[in-house]
């Protein structure tokens, strides 16, 4: 065995174990708040399964805002979707492997996924993935939730100090003994009768609304901005 193939198999290994780790110390090194939590809650408790959406560049903590039974993720078949992928089982997630830039792989997975959010499982997309533009809602979501007739819920992430990483998706990590918020937005029903018109108004208004979402909580450790009343928060 070579060195570099070594090399390779350990990283593979230690890899997904630290960001595990990272994630975990993280979650208990910040003080972390959910804004809205009662948006997902009231389908939780009804076992009514929906679509968390975020922005690419934002889902490193998802796994501490998820709070139901079972979900489910889109992740890519390439090399760092490989390292989320083993990270995300590491919590408990199931996997669905796709990538519109592989056909064959993309419609694979829209079958999976209608299959498992059918038969209960929520589904965790970024519209934004695998590979951008960054802030950009592609289609596939709205198809989806136009086939399975479930809620689209936006999610959006950010951190009092953090580092934005320069990458296509902005990618961003949240320093230990920071403050950290997930706000919920309101859910997005797609009518499965729909024409392509309706779709994209859709698809537009989802992308919007996920930028509103996160600005918002790009600004919300911002003293000089009001956060609101009658406003639903939850320590995590």
């Amino acid at each position: 065995m070579s060195f570099k193939t070594l090399k390779r198999r350990i990283i593979s290994w230690l890899g997904p174990l630290f960001g595990y780790w990272v994630i975990k110390i993280l979650a208990q090194a910040m003080k972390l708040e959910q804004v809205h939590p009662e948006i997902p809650g009231e389908f939780w408790n009804k076992g009514t399964p929906f679509t968390i959406t975020f922005w690419h560049g934002r889902l490193l903590m998802l796994p501490i805002s998820y709070k139901g039974k079972r979900v489910s993720i889109l992740v890519s078949p390439h090399r760092n979707g490989r390292l989320l992928r083993d990270i995300l089982e590491r919590f408990g997630f199931n996997i669905i492997v796709g990538t519109s830039s592989i056909p064959q792989t993309a419609f694979s997975a829209f079958r999976q996924m209608v299959k498992l959010q059918k038969s209960g499982s929520d589904i965790a997309f970024p519209p934004d993935g695998p590979s951008g533009p960054s802030g950009q809602a592609k289609m596939g979501i709205i198809e989806l939730a136009k086939r399975t007739g479930r809620p689209i819920l936006p999610l959006a992430f950010s951190a009092s100090k953090k580092k934005v990483l320069n990458t296509w998706d902005r990618f961003l990590l949240p320093y230990p003994l920071s403050k950290g918020v997930f706000i919920w937005g309101d859910p997005i029903y797609i009518d499965r009768t729909g024409d392509q018109d309706y779709l994209e108004e859709k698809r537009r208004l989802l992308e919007n609304r996920l930028n509103e979402l996160t600005e918002q909580a790009d600004r919300y450790f911002d003293p000089l901005i009001p956060k609101g009343k009658g406003k639903s928060e939850g320590n995590i």
